[in-house]
């Protein structure tokens, strides 16, 4: 059985089920006991377990990785919420050059088992130190986990993996998907961190969506369907490693790829898959792979420039209608 639940709630399910299911697992964060999270992900949880296992720390980002990173090296399994994404930047030397690398220069006898949930994306009017997409920051180092669920059944048992995992791991949560609301099974389940999930079906394209620009894709191919054009959408969830598997099997079927995400395409994630797409599919493909990102700005204050800066469901399918040959139609 499953019942609908919001994104927010699924992810404190996680958090609440594997705090009871193992002492080892604590969190830190700013404003996450009294307060109960700034996207109220951790309500309730201080009552709960009490203040030794949700910690109120203080605002110093670089002082809470550091802290996680040592009680992960001494057996523990912290979970740390960053405010928003860009806050991880002040901690970047800690996550780098000590969480990603420690099992490797230790090789293997010192281990850093924590989980570090990071909010993102646009699209509230948070101006451009707080609305940004940095999957490719944390993508493009070895020794981290970065996943991005989409589902409020892929945050809830991709978060028990990553807690559960004997390495750091990168959690993107988008900030517009907190009050999605979606079917989560009842019990105790995981969802495997490496794997991409396809979203739909088709035949005429395939589109690669990372985080929130998955769920516009899926909601760009319903919408293409109108116009015959069958389009297979994947949804990425892994941002490293990168499941190629169904990616490469779907463009070889169809032989034509869009690759879209909400961050910077110049050197992004998008980058990265348009690479490999053709690195792996060349041969197959009937037209260039085309890539889709944010406008190249820090994200504006105003509300119609931020709408102006964010990719659309309308921008994907104008990129899937050239891809497959087809004119633009009347708005």
């Amino acid at each position: 059985m499953a019942e609908d639940k919001l994104y927010r709630v699924a992810l404190r399910e996680a958090l609440t089920e594997e705090m009871a299911r193992d002492d080892s697992v604590f969190l830190i964060g700013e404003d996450i006991g009294k307060f109960g999270g700034a996207y109220r992900v951790t309500d309730g949880l201080l009552d709960r377990f009490g203040p030794d296992r949700v910690v109120d720390a203080p605002i110093a980002e670089e002082a809470i990785i550091g802290t996680a990173i040592g009680a992960a090296m001494l057996g523990l399994r912290p979970v740390v919420e960053m405010m928003t994404i860009n806050f991880s930047l002040i901690a970047y030397d800690q996550i780098v050059n000590n969480a990603a690398k420690i099992r490797y220069m230790f090789g293997g006898e010192a281990k850093v088992p924590m989980v570090v949930r990071m909010p993102g994306g646009a699209g509230h009017q948070l101006s451009a130190q707080h609305s940004h997409s940095f999957e490719v920051l944390y993508g493009l180092i070895p020794g981290l986990l970065v996943v991005a669920p989409t589902t409020p059944e892929d945050a809830k048992g991709m978060l028990k993996s990553a807690i559960r995992s004997d390495n750091p791991v990168m959690f993107l949560e988008s900030m517009s998907l907190y009050n999605v609301r979606g079917p989560v099974p009842d019990g105790d389940y995981t969802t495997p961190i490496g794997k991409a999930a396809v979203r739909r079906r088709g035949s005429d394209v395939t589109i690669v969506g990372v985080s929130r620009m998955a769920v516009l894709a899926h909601e760009a191919a319903k919408q293409l369907e109108e116009e015959d054009i069958d389009a297979e959408v994947i949804d990425l969830r892994s941002i490293r490693p990168i499941d190629w598997n169904p990616i490469v099997e779907s463009v070889k079927r169809t032989s034509r790829a869009v690759v879209v995400e909400e961050g910077w395409a110049t050197y992004g994630a998008t980058a990265e898959l348009a690479a490999g797409i053709q690195e792996r599919c060349f041969d197959y493909l009937d037209a260039p792979i085309l890539r889709l990102g944010g406008a190249q700005v820090p994200m504006p204050y105003s509300l119609p420039l931020e709408k102006m800066s964010i990719p659309t469901a309308e921008d994907i399918k104008r990129l899937v209608r050239r891809t497959v040959g087809k004119r633009e139609v009347d708005a």
